[in-house]
């Protein structure tokens, strides 16, 4: 029996097939998931993100470091020309008179700087030359030299911002350097999500294929059972059906198939019309953790603990400058030094003239409203929520690594159930095949079993997922291999080269 509609669902997927360009496809690479996550790692926008995070944290370390080395720099102000008129006033009559100025100035200096940690305080070591011409009221050269002058500045009992720094920058580059690490693997795990997405597509088209071929031999033998009398018209019909109804669902993987693995190639930095040949290894590692021992190396080797402990820092400090800007402040000032002037530059560093400046300056508030306490206390309030926070997170991650630890240990039990339940289904499924040619089974007894094998052969991928995206949760936590025992790490020096 000759029937229109099963030739066009024989011709779908050929037809489908030339729609979607396949004949365009680059030849296949064969991949495992370790392959296409070392792809990702290397290729993939996130891991290129990830670097250039890393390296613009290097940069601000280096910018810190920087602060605590001496400085050398050299400034000038060439030919500063001055032709106006300016306000003068007369010292005995208190009379204001304007008086032209025509000249030019020309002055250079060389600055050697050294910030003192300990104290907050800086150093400036220099020395300055400079030439005034005056054109006007008459023609005149003066230099004014200043060969060695050197001076200290230092807040006194104030807040010292470089001994805070001290504290928290070495550690927030080492938090960088764990966040790196941290990072690449959240990118592993979302590239073992892209995985076996596109493996689970793989496999429903391969499972729609083999239901669909399935399907045309029933159909076959449905043909012959019907002509020999031993189906009704209307059990030939629904193995039509079934036939039809699985061209639409090969269809629909094949789209679903082709869209996942779109998606891989183009996070790794393949073509998208790439075809990957993905090679899947049901084998996996017998491990059990102890709870304590993650933990352990969670506090031990990831970002968490650093990062609570620069919040408690920054909550202090943010009290200490709240308590230095409260009240009285004082600034000393010292400068000492030789200088001299004269009209010729040779007679400029005759008989230099000592110089010595002292000096504290005192800013007291006297009526404020409050603002300095109110600061105080606000900076005190904030610190104790800071506080609060910590021990909550403390709290919260210790659970949620117990719970990742748990979950974990379940997971290989889950996958060999998971594993048997899809090799009983199988086989079941095989048997009603055959019964099914010899008429002990019906279709829809059949399309159940069919349901129940597609399910549970998902199930088992399902399971396979997610005990490594469960794995790589645990080493994003723990920032350890517990396949090959080592910690985790990166080439950081290469990074920054």
């Amino acid at each position: 029996m000759k029937n229109p509609f099963l030739r066009v669902s024989l011709l779908l997927p050929a037809l489908l097939v030339h729609s979607l360009g396949w004949g365009q496809i680059i030849g296949p690479r064969t991949l495992t998931m370790k392959d296409v996550m070392e792809l990702a790692q290397e290729h993939s926008i996130s891991a290129m993100s990830n670097r250039n995070t890393f390296v613009a944290s290097y940069w601000s370390y280096r910018s810190y470091k920087a602060q605590l080395l001496p400085s050398l720099s050299l400034s000038a102000g060439l030919a500063q020309f001055n032709r106006s008129l300016v306000a003068l006033q007369d010292y005995n009559t208190g009379a204001i008179s304007y008086r032209a100025q025509y000249n030019m100035n020309n002055q250079v200096s060389l600055n050697f700087r050294q910030n003192i940690p300990w104290t907050g305080g800086t150093v400036t070591l220099y020395t300055d030359m400079s030439r005034l011409d005056q054109y006007s009221p008459k023609r005149a050269v003066t230099y004014v030299a200043q060969p060695i002058n050197l001076s200290y500045s230092q807040s006194m009992w104030g807040f010292n911002q470089f001994k805070w720094d001290k504290k928290t920058q070495p550690q927030q580059y080492e938090i960088a350097k764990r966040q790196y690490i941290e990072n690449m693997e959240q990118l592993s795990q979302n590239t073992i999500r892209l995985f076996w997405n596109c493996v689970t597509a793989k496999e429903n088209y391969e499972r729609a294929l083999k239901s669909f071929e399935e399907g045309k031999r029933l159909f076959v033998a449905g043909q012959t059972r019907f002509e020999m009398g031993t189906i009704t018209r209307d059990q030939l019909m629904q193995i039509e059906v079934r036939v039809l109804n699985d061209s639409l669902s090969l269809s629909s993987s094949r789209v679903s198939m082709r869209t996942n693995m779109n998606s891989l190639c183009s996070y790794i930095g393949y073509q998208e019309d790439t075809d990957l040949n993905l090679i899947i290894d049901y084998d996996i590692p017998d491990i059990t953790l102890d709870y304590n021992d993650v933990l352990e190396r969670a506090l031990q080797n990831s970002s968490f603990r650093l990062r609570q402990d620069v919040q408690s820092i920054q909550a202090e400090e943010s009290v200490a400058r709240a308590k230095a800007n409260r009240g009285l402040s004082a600034q000393f000032n010292a400068r000492f030094g030789m200088s001299g002037s004269s009209n010729a530059f040779n007679e400029t560093f005759v008989q230099l003239k000592d110089q010595e400046v002292l000096g504290v300056q005192l800013n007291i508030p006297i009526l404020d409203w409050g603002q300095g306490r109110g600061r105080v206390r606000m900076a005190e309030a904030q610190a104790l929520t800071t506080r609060n926070s910590i021990e909550q997170n403390m709290i919260d991650f210790r659970q949620d690594l117990y719970t990742q630890v748990m979950t974990f240990n379940d997971q290989r039990s889950q996958c060999e159930i998971a594993k048997r339940a899809a090799q009983l289904a199988e086989e079941s499924y095989d048997l009603a095949l055959r019964n099914f040619g010899s008429g002990s089974m019906t279709m829809t007894q059949l399309d159940q079993l069919k349901d129940k094998r597609d399910s549970a052969v998902s199930s088992y991928l399902s399971k396979v997922a997610n005990f490594w995206t469960s794995y790589y949760g645990i080493r994003k936590a723990t920032l350890y291999d517990y396949i090959t025992g080592t910690d985790i790490s990166a080439e950081f020096d290469k990074m920054v080269r």
